[in-house]
């Protein structure tokens, strides 16, 4: 049987479990994958998108890695799709293509006043604090009051990273620019408000207990959102939504008062309008109640002195070149990760991940995802494209023909490295390389 040649445009979790599955899949045949990504460094979301206090989910590279040194896959790092490499590229010299690039965005809130001078995105402000290449080394914490609307992970994160005291990160894989703006900003307060009550949030219970946890900060709770919904006896039947209910009960009788710092949990908290003369000065909410299993505003409004103003209301992928998408849902619009175009399959065009079924969903929730899709590509080999210059080296030249300076798998082991010695004299995991053109310089030195 002839061999089997696929490419994968995204080396986060979802394109390597997609590797992984697929190498296993078809122990039986001759296998070559190809793994392409737009940054330097593989991991996607896991080294770009997760908090660097966050080490038993960063954990999950271990587990990548061994996909990646296995032999099981080529990576190609600073590539771009679209540009560096196209879909009629992919034609020419693989039997399909699998898109796994994820959901880097953020989603639009649309409340009056969202686009004045200090209202972020929490995607941006992730990316950040998380070193990534392509946004600006500074962030302008200058907000004493700052809110974050949405009550996920995301939320969590961003609540968590302005409110915590930067000598508390020193252990972990924070760049250093990150560090001295942290340790500039002048916050006392971060208010997190979500539409729904106490026991409807979408974080989970570990995501909350570390808050708890925070060094001179206090936990602040607010009376009048709790014994709104009558429900709540019924929802605490589920385990998660117990233990939630437990932590924030615990935090209700906490004094608070002496930290330098407090966290606050407003619930039953729709935003309404970001208000201010240019710039955020404060943040207009609408309180809600449930009805009928959902939620209607109550007609009572209040307002919050805040400086600054992140929402985290989750996450939006970008369209690719010629390639469908739908921009409602923000996927690629498919069928059990088949890619459809006029309810027509698109004969050799696969996706997993974010950009197959949206935002949603923990990284664990993207193996049994590409699974799917996998099982789906191996079924239509009657449909896959036959290439015209299937050698593996034919792809190496055409880069190099077009002057990509790709990076590879021993290049991400050589910046691995190089992040590692830079923390250990210091006592720190990694400092993190930020430049794009010093982690290719670094990846590339032979």
């Amino acid at each position: 049987m002839a061999p089997i040649r696929i490419a994968i445009v995204g080396a986060g979790p979802a394109g390597i479990y997609a590797a992984d599955i697929l190498k296993k899949a078809a122990a039986d045949r001759e296998v070559s994958i190809d793994l392409f990504e737009a940054l330097p460094a593989p991991y996607g979301l896991v080294r770009y998108g997760v908090a660097p206090d966050h080490p038993r989910i960063k954990a999950i590279i271990n587990a990548l890695r061994e996909v990646l040194e296995s032999g099981v896959v080529r990576l190609f790092g600073n590539v771009h799709f679209g540009t560096d490499i196209t879909l009629d590229d992919f034609k020419r010299h693989y039997n399909a293509v699998i898109f796994s690039t994820g959901a880097s965005k953020d989603a639009p809130l649309a409340i009056d006043g969202i686009d004045l001078d200090g209202s972020y995105g929490a995607a941006d402000f992730v990316s950040w604090y998380d070193g990534h290449p392509d946004v600006p080394r500074e962030w302008p914490l200058e907000a004493r009051e700052i809110a974050v609307i949405g009550n996920g992970n995301v939320a969590l994160d961003v609540a968590r990273v302005l409110a915590k005291h930067p000598e508390d990160l020193l252990p972990t894989e924070v760049p250093d620019n990150v560090l001295d703006g942290l340790k500039a900003s002048p916050v006392t307060d971060v208010h997190v408000f979500g539409r729904r009550g106490p026991l409807g949030v979408k974080f989970t219970p570990l995501e909350l207990r570390e808050l708890g946890d925070l060094n001179d900060v206090d936990m602040v709770l607010y009376d009048d959102d709790f014994g709104v919904d009558p429900d709540e006896e019924e929802q605490k039947k589920n385990k998660q939504i117990l233990v939630i209910s437990r932590v924030l009960g615990k935090w209700r009788e906490r004094e608070t008062g002496s930290a330098s710092r407090r966290l606050h949990l407003h619930f039953w908290s729709k935003p309404d309008a970001v208000l201010g003369d240019g710039k955020v000065e404060s943040l207009r909410i609408e309180r809600t109640r449930p009805v009928d299993g959902g939620l209607e505003g109550t007609g009572e409004f209040r307002e919050f002195p805040v400086q600054a103003v992140y929402r985290a209301v989750g996450y939006y992928s970008s369209p690719l070149d010629g390639v469908p998408f739908d921009e409602m849902r923000g996927v690629i619009p498919n069928e059990g990760g088949r890619v459809v175009a006029d309810g027509e399959q698109v004969a050799g065009v696969y996706a997993t991940g974010w950009i197959k079924r949206g935002p949603v969903g923990l990284i664990g929730a993207t193996k049994s995802d590409a699974k799917e899709t996998i099982e789906g590509l191996l079924a239509d080999e009657a449909k896959w494209w036959q290439p015209e210059a299937p050698e593996e080296d034919a792809v190496t030249a055409l880069l190099a023909e077009r002057g990509v300076q790709f990076t590879d798998i021993g290049g991400w082991a050589k910046l691995d490295a190089h992040e590692v010695s830079l923390g250990e004299p210091h006592g720190r995991e990694r400092i993190k390389v930020v430049p794009r053109e010093e982690m290719i310089r670094i990846s590339r030195d032979s």
